[in-house]
């Protein structure tokens, strides 16, 4: 494998928190050495970043590819050149198919897929329960066996606890991570926004904020059962970060993440009823919004995730009640992060904390650093570069992104997995 040298660029390291100019020399797909100042004498390949700036590639949890099931919606390989096109060099896969990712069989045969289909690297998460339909848990240790990296659900809510509580029991056994959505599926059921006035002035059917927080009760208490290792999926109010911050000042082995969707947009996106803005959980009000993102600035929140669903034309083009949920951001994901960055809301090194290092800690993954040793996944990019986004050249084979026709700030100049270059902006 061919040795590189990054001169002239700003490294962003999440693991020291720093964002300074300097070098970084790769060579057998792994980092060898960085630091500042002039860069060692050797036989590398020099690539001069003209000043960009170099992160570890984005390990983003919480991907949608649709296959099996939905292919015409998403394949392993246009879900991998979206992802190389947005720094994306791990994906972790959801198992909300069609059938379930609930078996060792279906878990190796998108294994398979993937390794064949995408230049990034893939790791799939499996089904909870059986189908999805929270009544029988999966086989977990043999899931495990076959490579899963985490177990969850989805969006369909465990709502038997007893069920649930087994599962947490059995998943601590066999080490395995519990990944839930903390949501109250009750109050929650056919709610296509936030409750408030925006929502009620568009006669929106609408889910309180306090769903999501009795949600995380639930699975907090759970969790002091079981002591299982839990991540939840998407924390977007402020009524539940109380409840988490109490959950890990008490020694619970639990960490959160949030959407992409929920730090950038809010509810008055939805304006005139534009389905390219209904995601799940429906977007929160500006409140929460802010407070969403003063957690990750904190750390309360981990890991900032896609959570990637693509949508075909049919899906989305229908009234705002009956349409599906859900947007593609895996080329969005670095541009739209950017957005809080040029606000001066979040600096580089807490984003990438949050993008990077935080996910594939939680995954026990030894990447998403630029630490000596770890894998030379990176992305180069330029975080001043300004673009209006134009959804039909995103290489998802659906473009239902809210971010249509926005003004963006920032674009990948470069991706590499392993050393190797696999995506560069023409």
């Amino acid at each position: 494998m061919t040795a590189l040298i990054f001169t002239n660029t700003r490294l962003i390291d999440p693991e020291a928190g720093t964002d300074a100019l300097g070098w970084l020399h790769v060579a057998d797909g792994r980092i060898v050495a960085s630091g500042d100042g002039p860069a060692p004498e050797t036989d590398a390949q020099v690539i001069d970043c003209g000043g960009q700036c170099l992160a570890p590639g984005i390990v983003d949890i919480g991907v949608k590819v649709c296959e099996p099931g939905e292919r015409h919606k998403e394949s392993y390989k246009s879900a991998g050149l979206a992802a190389a096109a947005g720094g994306v060099t791990t994906m972790v896969t959801r198992p909300d198919t069609l059938p379930a990712i609930d078996t060792p069989e279906t878990l190796e045969f998108v294994t398979r897929r993937a390794q064949a289909d995408t230049p990034v690297n893939v790791l799939t998460m499996a089904a909870l329960t059986k189908g999805r339909n929270g009544r029988e848990m999966t086989e977990i240790g043999f899931l495990m066996d076959a490579g899963a990296v985490a177990f969850t659900d989805c969006d369909h809510v465990v709502t038997d606890t007893k069920v649930f509580s087994r599962a947490l029991t059995y998943a601590r056994a066999c080490g395995a991570l519990v990944i839930a959505h903390p949501q109250d599926p009750g109050l929650s059921h056919g709610a296509a926004a936030t409750s408030g006035k925006f929502a009620a002035l568009r006669g929106l059917p609408a889910v309180s904020p306090m769903a999501e927080r009795m949600g995380l009760d639930r699975d907090i208490a759970l969790l002091e059962m079981t002591g299982a290792a839990y991540h939840a999926d998407q924390i977007t109010t402020a009524r539940a970060l109380p409840a988490l911050e109490r959950a890990k000042r008490n020694g619970l082995d639990i960490t959160a993440g949030t959407s992409i969707h929920h730090l950038t947009l809010n509810e008055l996106d939805v304006a005139d009823y534009r389905t390219f803005f209904k995601v799940k959980p429906p977007l929160r009000s500006e409140d929460d919004r802010q407070a969403v993102i003063e957690a990750v600035r904190s750390g309360l929140i981990d890991t900032i995730s896609s959570m990637h669903t693509p949508q075909d034309e049919e899906s989305k083009r229908l009234p705002f009640e009956e349409a599906a949920s859900g947007a593609v951001a895996l080329e969005t994901l670095l541009p739209a992060a950017l957005r809080l960055y040029h606000a001066d809301q979040l600096d580089l090194p807490t984003l990438f904390r949050a993008m990077t290092l935080n996910p594939a800690k939680r995954l026990g993954l030894d990447c998403g650093r630029l630490s000596a040793g770890a894998p030379a996944d990176l992305v180069l990019f330029d975080p001043d570069v300004p673009f209006v986004l134009d959804r039909f050249t995103l290489k998802s084979k659906s473009q239902n992104t809210p971010f249509d026709g926005q003004r963006m700030q920032g674009k990948v100049t470069a991706t590499y997995v392993a050393g190797k270059e696999i995506f560069r902006r023409s």
